[in-house]
């Protein structure tokens, strides 16, 4: 059977454009396409005068970019130019809800969006800012380049597994609330972490898309509003965290355990001393294996936040933290920030790390 020969004078069909998950054109949108071929959106904060250093967003997981709008106001404010975008699966961003096929690929889209950024401003040095994931993401990229970053700030990052955030899931299918039943919540929270990465390899084997439930709310914030803030966001995923997620998120624990040693690059640890979702531990443990001549640790009592605070600290309390430490001071080469008070510098490698609170 013969076809129809092809009109060279047609006009190939347009292609539709690409659309957010909330079925937005990308053309539209600021926004980067990944080595994967998948459209991240992307958000930049630009100081009215020529910045004088460059701070890039990591968000944690569920959550995306635009939750960091104070934040990174408050760091413009500062001379700053601050650009994030949310990460594949997440907010604006293409892929399957909280799905990544590789943990490095949140690493590896983060060090094509700093390259893109330092094209246009070559020669200023550039930071990592993280919460939870979004800091265990910044220690991978920081390891994966030493001597790129001038510093980093992570606010109570991932860094070790927290076997109790397992009892914090609202709605967990049936097959866990009989191990819970059976086993008991106490002990189930006491399981070793190894013990814990066998289960999800295990459990990622057969059910890789069963959804574990939702994180309670509830344990972000002791404040409501806030609270109900974050449950209002649209943007915010809450379809229930994948075993294949949680595997990818076990995985980069033990990578960033394994980095922790090749860190050399100051950085300043702001960590919620009653977050139940990244263990506190995990500071400690930072602080101990980095190999940083300059690092500061600052712990408040407070929870996590779901508005109005990051990780669980006050927006301003992160903010006088970021202004008096020297990360900030040193990158816009003055001895004092105008409008604070009380802020100790400390000469790299002239003292022993600082803990403190907040």
């Amino acid at each position: 059977m013969q076809t129809a020969p092809e009109d060279p004078f047609r006009m190939p069909e347009e292609r539709p454009p690409r659309l957010t998950p909330q079925n937005v054109p990308y053309q539209d949108l600021p926004h980067l396409v990944n080595a994967d071929g998948q459209h991240l959106f992307c958000r930049y904060w630009r100081p009215l005068s020529a910045p004088r250093a460059l701070v890039f967003v990591s968000h944690g997981a569920g959550e995306h970019c635009g939750r960091y709008d104070e934040l990174a106001q408050m760091l413009v404010g500062l001379g700053l130019l601050v650009f994030a975008h949310d990460h594949v699966g997440h907010g604006q961003s293409e892929g399957e809800r909280m799905v990544v096929s590789d943990f490095h690929v949140f690493i590896r889209d983060v060090l094509q969006h700093v390259d893109a950024v330092q094209k246009d401003y070559p020669g200023l040095p550039v930071f990592l800012l993280g919460h939870s994931m979004g800091g265990a993401i910044c220690i991978l990229t920081a390891a994966e380049r030493p001597g790129h970053f001038s510093g980093m700030v992570l606010i109570s990052p991932l860094v070790v597994a927290n076997p109790e955030s397992a009892t914090l899931f609202k709605d967990p299918p049936k097959i866990l609330e009989e191990v819970f039943q059976l086993t008991g919540r106490t002990i189930v929270s006491w399981m070793p972490a190894s013990l814990w990465v066998f289960a999800a390899k295990v459990l990622n084997l057969v059910l890789p898309n069963m959804s574990l439930g939702r994180i309670d709310s509830s344990v972000l914030s002791r404040n409501k509003t806030e609270v109900d803030i974050y449950n209002t966001d649209p943007l915010v995923c809450r379809a229930g965290l994948k075993v294949c997620f949680g595997n990818q998120l076990l995985n980069a624990v033990s990578r960033v355990e394994r980095a922790l040693p090749k860190l050399t690059l100051p950085f300043l640890l702001l960590q919620g001393s009653a977050d139940r979702l990244c263990n506190s531990r995990g500071a400690y443990l930072l602080m101990e294996s980095a190999k940083s001549q300059d690092k500061t640790l600052k712990v408040s009592s407070c929870h996590r936040s779901a508005s109005g605070r990051v990780g669980g600290l006050p927006l301003g309390g992160v903010s006088r933290a970021l202004v008096r430490h020297q990360l900030v001071v040193h990158s816009l080469g003055s001895t004092r920030v105008s409008g604070t008070t009380g802020w100790q510098s400390v000469v790299p490698g002239g003292e022993a790390p600082r803990v403190s609170s907040l």
